[in-house]
């Protein structure tokens, strides 16, 4: 093989390299676009972290920003429409019939799906009873993370 054929040989693979790159390049960034959730607050654990301080240090404005609205309520109760009724509502939803600030001071996540987390507390009368921890706080993944989505009591 001549020089020259080596030469043109190197020369045509180049651009093929170079386009071959920047199509990976291009898949990066569709697939980055599409899933958003892969690397933006996808990790519970760094979200329940932020959302468990926030609700221990009564800060109203950052949970209602890590909450999802309307919030579901437990049965016979009105779901929470938008921040506003949630401010107006807080101490019932973190404070009513579980001490959620004791509680999640203590409290261990469970996964219920990969899209779903639960934290169960107990009554705020008995809050060593973690035998019988019926209330409970759901987080679930939306398309704008992890958020806060609702409350039961699931003994009703």
């Amino acid at each position: 093989m001549s020089k020259e054929t080596v030469r043109t040989s190197e020369l045509n693979s180049f651009p093929s390299i170079r386009l071959i790159r920047g199509q990976t390049w291009l898949t990066g960034i569709l697939i980055l676009s599409l899933f958003p959730n892969a690397f933006a607050q996808s990790d519970f654990s760094a979200f329940w972290k932020k959302f468990r301080s926030a609700v221990i240090a009564a800060d109203k404005a950052t949970v209602a920003e890590m909450t999802t609205f309307p919030l579901s309520m437990p049965y016979l109760q009105k779901a929470v429409k938008n921040k506003e009724d949630f401010v107006r509502r807080y101490s019932h939803i973190f404070n009513g019939e579980a001490n959620a600030s004791q509680c999640f001071a203590k409290a261990q996540p469970r996964k219920e799906s990969a899209r779903r987390w639960d934290i169960y507390c107990p009554f705020k009368e008995t809050p060593d009873d973690w035998e019988n921890a019926p209330i409970r706080f759901v987080f679930e993944l939306t398309k704008t993370g992890w958020k806060f989505a609702g409350l039961d009591n699931i003994n009703e």
